[in-house]
């Protein structure tokens, strides 16, 4: 019987999985799509992943592609927002689209709703937390929460840590005194932390990362004031934001 393309994909390793997800619009690299494909394949064979923040399914579909190969399944948590930032159900549309031509339709399953919503009533087990909702304290500090359905050992990948003021925060006050969540390292502003007793030795790591989120919130100023120069200053030579 032939493989299908999505099989084929994580079979053949990254490369061409990341060839089906890098036309997607999203702020994922390719470095941080590695470091998601990585864990993906460590997980066991017929694992779930809970996904929150999709937007138009890069992240998804590089997640669901490993997933398919192995026979996971990957709960993709997204309210998709009406408004011009979000994109609302036009996002949606986009997304659906996406992981349709990806052919992982089978693999995701979607969950439009608030993430802090659904968290208390939630009962499907998961092997991997991706978190990458809404950036503010609030919502990110809530994310975190859902760690308590993963075993021990597993990881949870964060998006825009050490990035997003919000995000940074909320990792300095619930996970730098955790009990249960150490930090290991970091792929741009994804940070991967696990379900674990940590150290001293990881928490330290949390604290040397804060004169790179200083300086990422000095360059994201300078872009705002549209003052590229400071910016380049600063070693950052893109057009866009700190991912």
């Amino acid at each position: 019987m032939q493989n299908s393309p999505s099989t084929s994909a994580s079979e053949g390793g990254f490369p061409q999985v990341w060839a089906r997800a890098e036309g997607i619009g999203g702020w994922l690299s390719r470095e941080q799509g590695q470091l998601l494909d990585e864990h993906a394949r460590a997980l066991p064979d017929g694992a779930h992943v809970l996904e929150i923040g999709s937007h138009q399914g890069r992240s998804t579909v590089v997640l669901a592609t490993v997933l398919r190969g192995k026979g996971g399944r990957l709960y993709a948590v997204d309210p998709f927002v009406e408004g011009k930032k979000f994109g609302g159900s036009k996002t949606r549309d986009t997304f659906e689209r996406n992981v349709a031509e990806a052919g992982v339709s089978d693999t995701v399953e979607l969950v439009c709703a608030y993430s802090t919503k659904i968290r208390s009533s939630w009962t499907k087990p998961f092997q991997l937390l991706y978190i990458d909702g809404k950036h503010d304290y609030w919502t990110f500090s809530d994310d975190l929460k859902w760690r308590v359905h993963l075993p021990d050992g597993a990881a949870v990948l964060v998006h825009d840590c050490f990035s997003s003021t919000g995000v940074t925060l909320g990792v300095l006050a619930h996970v730098l005194f955790a009990s249960d969540l150490r930090y290991e390292r970091r792929v741009g502003s994804m940070a991967v932390f696990r379900v674990a007793k940590p150290s001293r030795a990881d928490r330290m790591r949390i604290l040397r990362e804060l004169p790179w989120w200083v300086r990422n919130v000095f360059v994201k100023g300078a872009m705002r004031l549209r003052l590229r120069p400071v910016a380049r200053l600063l070693g950052h030579d893109s057009p866009v934001d700190v991912y």
